[in-house]
């Protein structure tokens, strides 16, 4: 079993072999990174980013359209009934059932978001962001797929999974390949998306309902996601500033393992075996994938601890979940309520029509606006608190009028200074922490503005509506939160804030040790990147 010294100079063809291929696979991906650099170009990754983006609150307005949402049959006095219709009608939900609808979906991104931030720092993070929207394709696929409440239920909760990797990590790629001075106009450009997603989900599920049936628009957004579900495996993986290539922690992590398992056992004797050594080797790999697992959870903890240390970081998600409380709550009644209100016979179209044109044009306007008062943190919240404060004066004065077409043009105001906050209230998530930490900051920053946020204002005021019996009450109430998060806003201009993305240098010492660049930086990939900058 055990050779002499002869053989101990001149080790196995087996061992060589091993100790090659280790090496080719840490030479590989740096050649490849040059000889084919990817198909991506900043813009490129943009428009696709958006266009998942877009589709992922297709599918939240198209669920809130009175298409596809529906209604519960009513009978009149005089005993003439009319049928139920959409999901409401089909299954026979309350109210509140159908604001737990809208909301489920928070369950499966509460408990993935800070997973995949956390899985991001071993693994590629494009590839996370193709697994998670695998899971949204077969979830919306589910949907239309369902029998009744609890079935729908939990397939919008799968759905939350799938969205949980692309809402943490599709921000910070955007942030890494901006240019410098359009950073805030590129964030813009994809939270742009938001509103006129929902718009166009109102549109799309208000058609599609009248004119087919409910289920059709779940299958349709499932077709039109999967071809984005596919590039996330097929294409070359892209990397995240902060953060190593995964292929070169792989890379080490095979010759460390590898090495003792092979070459050394009691005392330093080789194995000839090849049989041997592959078992020597797969136990050291599964230990140390072993060890790495349970190492996650502190690490966790010890980031999480960080975030919520971090006064601008808090005060900041503190404002933007009193934000996203009204307008989810606007985004999934507000047809209802204007049909109510103002005996809209199109409501879809016509807040759908509202909110894409105000949600294009204010988000856009207020990416380029902090860009030219200069993108710092403290611009950032002056501009939060300032245009939520001047668009909550404006809906709650669209809400006590009485005429449609004051409300339509009054509302239209209120919605496009409310929807320019959308740019910078993420930039101050993306540059109040480390560059490693951003994942998980747009991670917990997404899931505690959908679970104190959104989640529980739909069913909430579905609750409140119950209880008033009052659609133009009801929203007065709502649109009055606007207000406690512009004051929240406004606390975070008085901080001492400080742009750890410009000044922090864990960026360019992770970059030193890589073996390629982590970024779309051309044709030199060989070299890692030291330069200086955002």
């Amino acid at each position: 079993m055990v050779d002499g010294p002869p053989k101990h100079t001149n080790p196995s063809p087996a061992s060589n072999s091993l100790h090659i291929v280790g090496s080719e696979m840490a030479k590989t991906p740096i050649g490849d990174h040059a000889s084919n650099p990817s198909w991506f170009t900043p813009k490129r990754l943009l428009i696709i980013f958006c266009v998942i983006n877009m589709l992922n609150y297709v599918d939240r307005g198209a669920i809130a359209s009175n298409g596809v949402n529906g209604s519960l049959k009513t009978c009149s006095e005089s005993g003439v009934c009319t049928p139920g219709s959409g999901i409401q009608g089909d299954f026979n939900l309350s109210n509140f059932q159908d604001g737990v609808l809208s909301s489920a979906f928070m369950v499966g991104l509460l408990v993935a978001s800070p997973i995949f931030a956390s899985l991001a720092k071993s693994h590629n993070p494009f590839r996370l962001i193709g697994v998670g929207l695998s899971f949204w394709t077969f979830a919306t696929a589910g949907c239309g797929s369902s029998f009744d409440f609890w079935s729908i239920a939990i397939f919008r909760m799968l759905v939350g999974v799938g969205e949980a990797s692309f809402v943490s990590l599709a921000a910070p790629f955007i942030d890494d390949n901006a240019p410098v001075t359009q950073k805030t106009a590129w964030l813009a450009m994809f939270y742009m998306c938001i509103p006129t997603g929902i718009a166009l989900g109102y549109v799309y599920g208000g058609f599609v309902g009248e004119h087919f049936n409910w289920r059709y628009a779940f299958w349709g957004e499932a077709i039109l996601m999967l071809p984005f579900a596919v590039l996330g495996f097929v294409m070359k993986p892209l990397q995240l500033k902060g953060f190593a290539p995964a292929e070169s922690k792989n890379a080490t992590v095979g010759p460390e393992t590898e090495g003792p398992g092979l070459s050394n056992v009691n005392g330093g004797v080789l194995i000839r075996n090849e049989l041997i050594s592959n078992n020597a080797s797969n136990k050291a790999s599964k230990s140390r994938g072993a060890f790495k697992m349970c190492n996650q959870f502190p690490r966790f903890l010890i980031d999480m601890k960080m975030l919520l240390l971090d006064k601008v970081y808090v005060v900041n998600v503190l404002g933007y979940v009193s934000y996203n409380f009204v307008i989810g709550a606007y985004s999934y009644w507000g047809p209802k309520a204007g049909y109510n209100i103002y005996h809209m016979n199109n409501a879809d179209m016509m807040f759908g029509g509202i909110t894409i044109v105000c949600g294009i044009l204010g988000t856009l306007a207020g990416g380029y606006i902090l860009d030219c008062m200069d993108a710092t943190i403290s611009n950032a919240f002056k501009l939060l608190s300032g245009a939520t404060f001047l668009g909550a004066i404006f809906c709650f004065i669209s809400f006590c009028l009485k005429g449609l077409y004051g409300f339509i043009a009054l509302f239209s105001v209120g919605e496009l200074l409310v929807f320019a906050t959308q740019a910078p209230v993420n930039y101050v998530c993306l540059h109040c922490v480390r560059p490693s930490l951003r994942p998980l900051s747009m991670a917990m920053s997404t899931v505690a503005i959908h679970i104190f946020g959104d989640v529980p204002s739909s069913p909430l005021v579905g609750i409140l509506q119950d209880h008033v019996n009052n659609w133009r009450e009801t929203t007065l109430i709502l649109t009055s939160v606007l207000f406690l998060a512009s004051g929240i806003w406004f606390l975070g201009v008085f901080l001492d804030s400080v742009d750890r993305f410009k000044l922090d240098s864990e960026n360019q010492s992770v970059q030193s040790k890589a073996t390629m660049k982590p970024l779309l930086e051309g044709e030199d990939d060989e070299m890692p990147d030291t330069s200086t900058g955002p």
